[in-house]
This record gives structure tokens, C-alpha cells and sequence, in this order.
């Protein structure tokens, strides 16, 4: 399960999303996931889906690479449906003892359950098309117009790729640290929750003396090549708006008016 977690991963290619500016995807998928949380029928969430659909085809990464960084959360989005579908009073489709299930309760449910879905695809989407070079640029761009406040927009930018660089690193570590536990003798499937829970205990030692090992590794890197931070920083490839770029605005801008004028009208 460990390695469907797709959040951090770059998946490299040369396609129309590939060369966006990662400006204008950081900025979309801002306005990707408000839209989400505006959502309020399900032709709203029909549009956004078909919308989904059209960028997963357009960045030519396979559609059941990009969906199974989903799994992951599998058992989060269960347990929330679980919860919207039996604690939110309303119409009573359906009643056994103290458990009941409500028309407003499968609605909230569902709508639960595919924002959740979408959150997860569109910021997979966005690792998984942006190098994290770029997305440190990206990110750097946005935040650089702060400076004026005293905002350190490149340490800022830098901490965040980082830590999203890592995310994939720390997980292939963990998946290593779980097979060698069970050559050892170690059971995390059995018992109930609370001994699965204390199983896990000679994971999270072996685990954090990795990260801050590896922490330290890539401190004394910089170091060595004399990172100074965004201080008289160059770049080989500097950050360029173009045509495209104004396409993929007006397509996002698109989905948002579509949205807005379903919940408006529908």
C-alpha cells in the first residue's frame, strides 16, 4: 500500500501539463480545490470530473497510475462516509435500534467521499507533472512579492519541496523497515487494533533515526556546495508565461463559472 502513495512523486514526460509554467499550476489547483469545497450537486461534481478526466489524459501519465494514490486513504474515506452517513439527522430513509440513515446523511456522505477523491487527484496531478526544481521556483515566484514583509520566500519554498521530495524517500525506507521486521519474526496483520498499533512501535524507532539521518545527510550537501539560500541565486532556466499557460487559465476559469452556475441554477 505504501507504494501507491503517489503525493511527492514526479512522473517525468513532455506533455501539454509537463510544460505548463509551475506558476500556473500552483495557482489552478488553488482554484481546483476551492471549487471542490463549492461544490453543491452532483452535476457540479459531474463537471468536475469530467474536467479531472481531460487533464489525467492531457498529461499522458497512466489513469490507474494517478488513481491509485487513492488506496492510501481508502479506509479515511470509508470511515468518513460512516460517519456522515449515520450521525446527520434528516429525512429517515432507513432506522435499526439507535442507527439510522437519512436522505441528508447519503448526501453528505457521497459529497464527502468524492471531494476527497478529487482533493487526492488533483494535488497528485500536480507532483506528478512538476519537477521538484520547478515546483521550488514555482513556489518561490508566488512568495517573492512577501519579501517586503520580511517573508523568506526561498527558504519557505525550499522547506515545502523538500518536504514533499521526501515523501516517497520516507516511504520506501518505511517498506524496507516492515519487510525486515517480518523476517525477524514481527506480526502487523493479527490482533486488534491496539496490538497493531503497538507492532508498529519497532517501525517508528528504526524510522526517525533514518529521516534525521538522512536529514543531516542532506544538510552537510548544501553545506558543501555552499547553499547560501535565495541570496544573489541564479537559475539555468528562468520562469516564462506563455500561450499555454493563458489556455490553462481560461480552462480552469471555465470549470469554476460551470460550477458556480450549477449550484446557482440546479
Amino acid at each position: 500500500m505504501l507504494k501507491d502513495i503517489t503525493l511527492g512523486q514526479y512522473f517525468p514526460g513532455n506533455s501539454l501539463i509537463h510544460r505548463l509554467d509551475p506558476r500556473t499550476k500552483i495557482l489552478c489547483i488553488i482554484l481546483y480545490i476551492t471549487v471542490i469545497f463549492c461544490v453543491k450537486n452532483f452535476w457540479g461534481y459531474g463537471v468536475l470530473a469530467a474536467f479531472t478526466a481531460i487533464c489525467i489524459i492531457s498529461s499522458k501519465i497512466p489513469f490507474g497510475y494517478v488513481i491509485k494514490g487513492v488506496k492510501p486513504i481508502l479506509i479515511f474515506v470509508i470511515f468518513t462516509a460512516l460517519f456522515n452517513l449515520f450521525l446527520t439527522n434528516g429525512r429517515v430513509l432507513w432506522s435499526w435500534g439507535f442507527l439510522k440513515i437519512t436522505y441528508e446523511g447519503v448526501r453528505l456522505a457521497a459529497f464527502m467521499v468524492l471531494r476527497l477523491f478529487f482533493l487526492v487527484l488533483g494535488t497528485s496531478l500536480l507532483t506528478l507533472t512538476t519537477s521538484p526544481i520547478a515546483l521550488t521556483d514555482g513556489i518561490e515566484k508566488l512568495l517573492s512579492p512577501f519579501k517586503k514583509i520580511g517573508v523568506p520566500a526561498h527558504e519557505l519554498a525550499m522547506m515545502m519541496t523538500i518536504a514533499l521530495r521526501f515523501v516517497p524517500t520516507l516511504l520506501e525506507e518505511t517498506e524496507k523497515i516492515i519487510k525486515a521486521q517480518t523476517a525477524r519474526g514481527a506480526d502487523f496483520e493479527s490482533g486488534n487494533i491496539i496490538n497493531r498499533a503497538k507492532a508498529m512501535i519497532p517501525i517508528l524507532i528504526p524510522l526517525f533515526v533514518s529521516a534525521f539521518r538522512r536529514a543531516d545527510d542532506l544538510a552537510v550537501a548544501m553545506e558543501c556546495r555552499c547553499y547560501r539560500g535565495g541570496e544573489n541565486r541564479t537559475r539555468l532556466k528562468e520562469l516564462k508565461m506563455t500561450t499555454a499557460d493563458i489556455w490553462g487559465w481560461l480552462f480552469v476559469t471555465v470549470l469554476a463559472v460551470l460550477v458556480f452556475t450549477s449550484n446557482i441554477l440546479l
